[in-house]
């Protein structure tokens, strides 16, 4: 089985793990919070100062080892190689985040479901927010079989993916899907540009106005640019091991952080054309603004918005699966380096938990929660910061520059290397500390 990522491979799998459902409510909500266009031009400033070094450091961690996590620490460490092999296993995040993040997604299913019952006049949303209100907490409340249902749906689709390996499962899957997006994203942009709401958005987005930005917005944009990168949760480490040799992979890098900004806007231009175009709420937040808000709006135009709610949320059906599936594989990787376990036997250890977690989610709320706030609040500041520390402070610097060498100046390197040593790992104590406070 071949275990080696194509180039383009590469770049779309990991823009898939990073392209996720934050895209299309966390990043619009805090675009909406906080100033429009200036918490975008500071947060692609924060991307490129904090986030990009990060996720350098935990490229090279896995490209150098070509191991999951906790055998790439245990690899390059020097010294306290046991000590610093406990750090990989943050990619235990990982499992904590796929099984609600499945929940999630399945809610995505149900609601593809629904809009095509729409468009056939089986159901219909209600222009009502509060009756849409209705509908979804309805779901989640007294409609468990429907969210069990989906909610396995998603889960065996996913393990079934990667089930078919680097090459056959996650590569192919990223290199229909994450295209497929970007087009189904692209067709709803184009029919945005059209209506009167679009130009009010991108006034919104890309007029700055600076007095809107406070501390809040400051701190909000540095935790965005952290891990909307899927920093600290292992994924980059482990897809990374299997990144061709000669890659570039600084131009990877870049790719990767221009396609997750890229589908960050369009979802912006799309959901802020909509919602100045029917007078919405623009701070309604997380699910809120997808399954309530949103198909409100979609009511409004009739049998042309059940054709848009049917592509809107198969895009973020494709956004989300890309990013579940890239937090199955660190695991995985680990059980069968680890343990000689195969690929199949590894995956039915791993989806027992998955299973387990997601159904403890969608019975008990709290659960949702708490893991929501383990691995996003914790375990992943946890891994991104002692990534930033091991490779600044425990790699040789000439050994760093040895890699970085070929596609990197000298002064440029210099830069990075300062930012990864003092400026990332002060950032992500700064964002841990404040979501501290925030919980």
């Amino acid at each position: 089985m071949n275990t080696t990522f194509s180039k383009i491979g590469f770049i779309l799998a990991v823009a898939g793990s990073a392209v996720g459902l934050g895209n299309a409510w966390k990043f619009p909500t805090m675009v909406g919070q906080n100033g429009g266009g200036a918490f975008i031009m500071l947060f692609i400033a924060l991307t490129l100062a904090v986030g990009f070094v990060i996720f350098l450091c935990e490229l090279y961690i896995g490209k150098k080892s070509q191991l999951d996590p906790v055998g790439a620490y245990y690899k390059l460490a020097s010294k306290n190689k046991k000590l610093w092999s406990l750090v990989g296993f943050t990619m235990i995040g990982a499992l904590l985040i796929v099984s609600f993040y499945s929940v999630i997604i399945g809610w995505i299913v149900y609601y593809i479901y629904f809009s095509i019952k729409t468009l056939f006049s089986f159901a219909s949303f209600n222009t009502d927010i509060k009756q849409n209100e209705l509908i979804f907490n309805n779901l989640l409340s007294n409609d468990l079989t429907s969210v069990i249902i989906c909610f396995s749906i998603v889960f065996f689709m996913s393990f079934y993916i990667v089930s078919k390996g680097v090459k056959n499962g996650i590569e192919k899957m990223n290199v229909f899907m994450m295209p497929a997006l970007f087009i189904l994203l692209l067709l709803m942009l184009i029919y945005s540009m059209n209506i009167d709401g679009f130009f009010k958005a991108c006034e919104f987005l890309f007029y700055p106005d600076f007095s809107k930005l406070n501390e809040n917005s400051i701190l909000n944009a540095l935790g965005l640019a952290c891990f909307s990168l899927s920093i600290g949760a292992g994924s980059i480490i482990t897809y990374s091991a299997s990144l061709p040799k000669k890659t570039n992979f600084i131009s990877s890098t870049l790719y990767i952080v221009f396609i997750n900004l890229l589908v960050g806007l369009m979802m912006g231009l799309i959901v802020f054309s909509f919602i100045f175009e029917f007078g919405a709420n623009s701070n309604e937040q997380g699910a809120g603004l997808i399954f309530i808000s949103l198909t409100s709006l979609f009511a409004k135009l009739g049998i042309l918005g059940s054709i848009l709610a049917i592509l809107f949320f198969i895009a973020l059906f494709f956004a989300g699966i890309t990013s579940a599936v890239s937090m199955i594989e660190p695991f995985c990787f680990f059980l069968i380096n680890r343990f000689s376990f195969s690929r199949k036997k590894a995956l039915i250890l791993i989806g027992f938990i998955v299973y387990f977690l997601g159904i403890c989610c969608i019975l008990q709320g709290r659960i949702f929660d708490i893991l929501d706030y383990i691995s996003s609040n914790i375990i992943m500041p946890f891994g991104a910061f002692f990534a930033t520390i091991f490779v600044g402070y425990f790699i040789k610097k000439e050994d760093l520059y040895a890699e970085f060498s070929p596609y990197l100046k000298k002064s440029l390197f210099e830069l990075w290397y300062f930012f990864a040593r003092v400026i990332a790992p002060l950032a992500v104590i700064i964002i841990a500390f404040f979501n501290f406070y925030k919980g």
